[in-house]
This record gives structure tokens, sequence and C-alpha cells, in this order.
């Protein structure tokens, strides 16, 4: 998948396609199906599909005291998207800026000028340009006048009729429930970043954690999980089975929200390493220690149920997310 930061002085390639809009936050099976269509739409017009999504997130920048809230970073969302297929991302830079840009003009400089767009695919509560004035019938409007069509999709329901929505699945992880809100992800929630330096208490105590700053990802229930981690390895990643924790670390007074991976049976040197960690399971909540002795004896409770959860949960395939057995090379 190209990627581009900007819309002006594109390839031809990247140009006359069928774009689908968004932040695409998680890219749910919602968010899926909007993206299905747009290579649907693509086939039938021999063009290609693309995204035009933005960055950072709207919220972060007109609501930028609220608790980080994000489900994916744009490395996640691109990997995703990749998988399914679409050709083209542009990422644009959105700030007061960009904000200020009316509907009109994000149409006329960016839809039909930059991309020339020849379709346009969105959910059916998407709003757009200065103070959302932009909305379905607008677009559509646009469209006739400047020659491309509009599919707006309405939501998509799970099994159990439930809406599918990135709200809905932050409150599941909220809720400690990384297993329904994999049912409406369509793939277990992953944190990812580079591994910090902490400060070695794990080591001190027998498990030594990689350490991974949750920094705008939204924070899960406190506790511990069943997790499998990801280290990339060229065009495959190694994934190892391990426990997390997700807390403050109250038995050491700990100080600031920390996720903290425990890898069984290997301990790869993983500093200053990129690292995805899916979370599978919660197993329990934060607790606090009468001594590290104690927290030692659960730590090691905590590792046996987490691989007997894993031990049902299948490895991932594929050149791009190759499982690998814990401790292989």
């Amino acid at each position: 998948m190209a990627v581009f930061r900007h819309t002006h002085d594109l390839p031809d390639d990247a140009r006359g396609s069928v774009v689908a809009i968004g932040n695409f936050d998680g890219v749910h099976r919602g968010h899926q199906a909007v993206l299905a269509h747009a290579g649907e739409q693509a086939r039938r017009r021999g063009a290609v599909a693309t995204v035009l999504t933005f960055e950072p997130h709207p919220r972060q920048v007109f609501q930028p005291d609220l608790a980080p809230f994000r489900l994916s970073s744009l490395r996640t969302r691109t990997r995703v998207m990749e998988g399914l297929g679409l050709e083209h991302l542009f990422v644009l830079h959105f700030d007061l800026s960009f904000a200020r840009k009316t509907a009109e003009e994000f149409v006329e400089e960016i839809l039909v000028r930059d991309l020339a767009t020849c379709h346009v695919v969105v959910g059916e509560d998407f709003r757009f340009g200065h103070k959302r004035k932009g909305d379905i019938a607008f677009l559509r409007e646009m469209g006739e006048r400047h020659g491309f069509g509009v599919s707006a999709l309405g939501p998509v329901a799970d099994e159990n009729g439930r809406i599918i929505s990135s709200s809905c699945v932050r409150q599941l992880l909220r809720e400690g429930q990384p297993r329904e809100a994999a049912r409406l992800l369509g793939r277990p929630w992953e944190v990812e970043g580079r591994v910090d330096h902490g400060a070695k208490l794990g080591r001190d105590i027998g498990f030594p954690t990689a350490n991974v700053a949750l920094a705008d990802y939204l924070e899960p229930a406190h506790g511990i999980y069943a997790v499998r981690a990801g280290v990339d390895e060229g065009t495959a990643t190694r994934w190892l089975d391990g426990v997390a924790y997700v807390g403050r670390r109250p038995t050491v007074a700990g100080e600031g929200v920390l996720l903290e991976t425990y890898l069984f049976d290997v301990s790869p040197d993983l500093y200053g390493q990129h690292l995805r960690v899916r979370l599978f399971e919660f197993i329990r909540g934060d607790h606090t220690f009468d001594s590290l002795e104690a927290l030692q004896a659960r730590i090691a409770e905590d590792c046996a149920a987490a691989r007997r959860v894993l031990a049902a949960e299948p490895r991932p395939e594929g050149p791009a997310g190759a499982g690998f057995a814990a401790g292989a090379t």
C-alpha cells in the first residue's frame, strides 16, 4: 500500500480512484464494510480503491484535555487496510487550520482537484467541513455537480444485533472484555510501540517485562491479561505467548499507567524494538499484595491461567503475521 501525507502533485495511478473517507479508528467490522464497498465500487469502474483519513484524530484537536481514547495507531490502521486490499492511503494532517476548511473547499480542492475522485464511500453519519456543515445530502449534490458518485452505508450489527462502533469497542475494553471487543474488531485488540527501559522491578522478582507506553491509546481495564506479543522480523512477525499487566503497580507504589508484558519461555532483548501486544482475555483485576513474595506467587498463577487460554488460540498466519512457536528463532 502506498501512503501519501498530502494530496497534491500525485502520480497518475493515485488519481481517479474510489475513495473511502473516515477516521476508521480501530478499523472494526463496520469500517471494514465501508472499505469492502469501496473495493467493490472500484472493481466495477476499473479503478483502484483508496482511503482518505486524518491524523491526529479530530477529537484530539478539538478536545485535547480528554483522556486518551485511540483504539489503533496509524501503523495498525495501515496494516489492517493493506490486508483488506486497499491500494493507496491518504493521511491528511488535521489541525485547527484544516478544520476551518469549508465542506465545499474540501470537495473541490481535495476530492475533485487533487484526487480526481470517481466515487466516494462513507458511513451514513459522515459529516465534514467547517463546523461539520457538510452532510450526505451536500456530498451527493457536489457529486452531481462534479461528476462523482456517492455511497453512504448504514451501521453494521453483530450476530446479536448490537451496532458495531468504535465507542462500543472502547466500552468493552474499559470493562475488561477484550474477547467481546475482538468480535467487533474482527481481530484481537492490540497496542504497539517501542519497548522502553523500565525500573526493572519485574526482573528483580523473576518476571522480566517488556514495557510499552500506552501514550494516546485507550486505557483498558486495569489488571492481568493473556496476551500474544509480536516482534516484526522483516516481512514476518514472530508471535510469543505471555501475560501482561495494565495498571499503576500499587504493590510497589508505581506511578503512571503501564503496559508490562512477560513472555513465556524466552528472554529476548527487546529494548528499542517495536512490539505489538494483543489482548486475548482478562484474567483478573488489579490488586495490592502484602509482600513481593505474595505478588510472585500470584503472577505464577496468572501465567498458568494465561497459558491455558492461549493454548486454545490459533496462531496468526500469513507473511505479515506469521506465527512462530514461543522460543523459535
